[in-house]
């Protein structure tokens, strides 16, 4: 019986003491891929010109970022990064705004837009990737 419980206790010791020499972030384990997403989403208008009607469009956007200082940085920079999608978003047309091409052009200018801010302001880029989680235009 000793010899028994002896074994399952020297079974047991690898997994415990493996379990506790996890890298941490920073310790060579590879930073972790995060998505931040802007809350509220955007909601607003476009297209005010004389010649067409008014147009409504809403933006779920989420940033991918590597790491938790990442984060942090793109939670500081939050009204800045805001500011500039919404200026972005206003400036569109309703030729801008639908279809899988203008969309796709708009999602990288937003996210030049969102680099440049962050590089201004972070003294590097910082976000990798925007992403459109769900956009409405009416």
């Amino acid at each position: 019986m000793k010899a028994w419980i002896l074994l399952c206790m020297a079974l047991m010791l690898p997994a415990g003491v493996m379990a506790n020499e996890t890298p941490k972030e920073g310790e060579g384990a590879a930073p972790t891929v995060a998505y931040v997403s802007l809350t509220p989403p955007f909601v607003g208008n476009f297209a005010l010109d004389g010649n067409s009607k008014l147009r409504v469009y809403k933006a779920d956007v989420a940033l991918r970022v590597t790491g938790a200082d990442a984060v942090a940085a793109v939670k500081r920079q939050d009204p800045l990064i805001r500011n500039q999608l919404v200026s972005l978003f206003v400036q569109q047309t309703q030729d801008s705004m639908t279809g899988v091409e203008s969309r796709e052009k708009l999602r990288q200018e937003a996210l030049k837009q969102v680099q440049q801010v962050m590089n201004d302001e972070e003294g590097k880029p910082i976000v990798e990737d925007l992403l459109f989680n769900n956009f409405i235009v009416q």
